[in-house]
């Protein structure tokens, strides 16, 4: 293979400090990355759920409980509290071994995302 082409490939791809991290801050950063696009989503669908019951509600299709549905809500909340609480202390565990590089880039994907 020519030098020329390999050189030029190389010169296109992006410097990516990261990739030179441990493998703890790379699961650590693609662990943090998803947490925050699947809030992202969360926070999407739950919108379009409540855009849905609050016109059905203002149609009179449907009557809605506002303590009930506060309640659903923050029993949802809960539930993607413990799921990143849960995250974490995987992330930790790796975290011990690569000295805290997993909760680094845990950190660092959550930003990035």
């Amino acid at each position: 293979m020519d030098h020329n082409a390999t050189s030029a490939w190389s010169d296109k791809i992006p410097d990516l400090p990261y990739l030179d991290m441990g493998s703890g801050f790379v699961m650590g950063l693609a662990v943090g990355y998803f947490f925050k696009k699947s809030i992202k989503i969360v926070l999407f669908l739950l919108g379009i759920a409540l855009v849905l019951l609050f016109a059905l509600d203002q149609f009179e299709l449907i009557e809605l409980h506002k303590e009930q549905l506060s309640q659903t809500v923050d029993a949802g909340t809960g539930m993607f509290k413990q799921f990143g609480l849960f995250l974490k202390q995987k992330l930790e565990e790796f975290g011990a071994v690569g000295t805290g590089s997993a909760i680094a880039g845990f950190a660092l994907g959550i930003k990035m995302g």
